[in-house]
């Protein structure tokens, strides 16, 4: 992921101690570097009297260097009482950006017993300032740069940055139709477009598999053929399914390269099976791997929502788009968090772990035939986040819990694990209640907060459970 460009306002306000502002403000410069994704734009002390914004004319200044930098994410720290007129006009100037407000702490009185700072009250007339203009933020606390609580919520700000940064003006592929009776799948795109500015692009499944067909003899299909064959136990299917495999996974990252797709949705156990003879769930899994994230049933809420975790992790894992399937039948709290075989390889819990099946549970009287290319394993253990995008009536909400996967001894079909919540029943009744579909998305690592704080800033209602 390429660095966020985050622009840092030290505001100050006279005649609040000068020394203690530049002290401050090199604080806050010193511990910056500590976060390699960002890169910090700030006024040098040749633009601004000692590098600090104070009047009207510094925050023109300022606001022109934030515009030539094209910033991705404004930060306004007080370093003294701060001028709260010159850092709202900064602010104003990058409503649409996310903004991260925070204040320092006093330091000691002087020798004739005044005060240095007050940052700890001016932060609150900026904070007014920013809700009188309806601008959201985020507040860091007031806070020495150095302790651990900022440096959280500075990464945190830098997961929101990049979300902000990826989501809004997104371009995502629809891949085929939805299924016929998955009404659950449906969206609005004139809402993704009023909201969020973003495209969907689409392309018919018969483009894609004639673009895959077309691949039979090149060296990149030959590669990802190699690559199948070295991650997975491919002894269940023949070498014509691996080909298919292979030439979906190249024809679906060829459209996404030349649209500049970050995500799709993909017609996956419809057509996809009964005329072509081949499920596309490992090559999702791969394209998912790949930075693509690959949503099941042409869910397009689904892979958003896949979308904002992968940038809420800065790029460093991938989700797995899952159905709630089914309660454990022992442990209370415990679900089942399956789909066919479309988990990312760099995902199973063991190395080598990786089948390539045959696999069909719709049965024949559906018409549909068996699915052949699931990659089917265990995921990996540990803590995870858990979401789903949803909107009526052009509301849009998302839901963001916390949960582990616990490993299991059982060999199950399809890509699956067994996930343990605080309490399951509150949050199957949030899931029933708030209206959210059979579909989620589950990513390793607890990026909640990043979720709920980016859902403010885009304007969306955080179902936090």
């Amino acid at each position: 992921m390429e660095p966020l460009k985050i622009g840092f306002v030290p505001a100050h306000r006279e005649p609040f101690n000068e020394e203690w502002a530049g002290k401050m403000r090199r604080r806050c410069l010193d511990v910056f570097p500590a976060y390699p994704l960002m890169d910090i734009m700030v006024p040098d002390e040749r633009l601004t009297r000692g590098g600090c914004v104070r009047d009207d004319s510094e925050a023109e200044k300022v606001i022109s260097l934030f515009k030539e930098k094209a910033i991705d994410g404004l930060m306004i720290g007080t370093m003294t009482f701060g001028d709260e007129v010159s850092a709202l006009a900064v602010a104003s100037a990058f409503r649409d950006k996310p903004i991260f407000l925070f204040g320092t702490k006093e330091g000691p009185f002087t020798a004739d017993g005044n005060r240095r700072s007050d940052s700890f009250c001016g932060t609150l007339s900026i904070s007014s300032g920013l809700h009188r203009r309806q601008i959201p933020f985020i507040f860091g606390g007031i806070v020495f740069p150095e302790e651990k609580n900022f440096k959280n919520s500075v990464t945190d700000f830098s997961r929101v940055c990049a979300i902000s940064r990826g989501f809004i003006g997104a371009r995502i592929g629809l891949v085929g139709p939805r299924p016929e009776r998955f009404e659950t799948c449906i969206f609005s795109e004139d809402q993704l477009m009023r909201k969020f500015q973003q495209r969907v692009i689409p392309i018919d499944l018969a483009d894609i598999m004639s673009r895959a067909n077309a691949q039979k003899d090149s060296s990149t299909l030959k590669t990802i053929v190699k690559n199948i064959k070295a991650q997975s136990d491919t002894s269940g299917i023949n070498a014509d399914t691996i080909q298919k495999i292979a030439g979906l996974e190249d024809a679906l990252e060829q459209f996404a390269a030349e649209k500049g797709l970050l995500a799709m949705g993909i017609q996956c156990w419809t057509a996809m099976q009964s005329v072509y003879g081949l499920s596309p769930c490992y090559a999702m899994g791969r394209l998912t791997d790949k930075g693509i994230m690959a949503s099941c049933e042409v869910d397009i809420y689904g892979e958003l929502t896949m979308l904002m975790q992968y940038l809420a992790s800065l790029g460093e894992t991938v989700p797995h788009f899952i159905d709630w399937t089914i309660k454990h039948q022992d442990k209370e709290n415990m679900f089942l968090a399956w789909h066919c075989g479309n988990g990312p390889p760099s995902l199973a819990c063991r190395s080598g772990d990786i089948s390539l099946k045959s696999h069909s549970i719709l049965g024949p009287s559906l018409g549909i035939n068996r699915s052949m290319g699931t990659g089917e394993f265990q995921l990996k253990p540990g803590v995870v986040t858990l979401s789903r995008l949803q909107e009526h009536d052009g509301k849009f909400k998302m839901l963001v819990t916390r949960g582990k996967i616990v490993a299991s001894q059982q060999k199950l079909r399809g890509s699956w694990s067994w996930v343990e919540v605080p309490d399951l029943d509150k949050l199957y009744n949030t899931l029933v209640k708030q209206g959210f579909t059979h579909h989620a998305s589950l990513i390793h690592g607890d990026c909640t907060q990043s979720l709920v704080n980016a859902c403010e800033i885009l304007g969306i209602e955080a179902v936090v459970v």
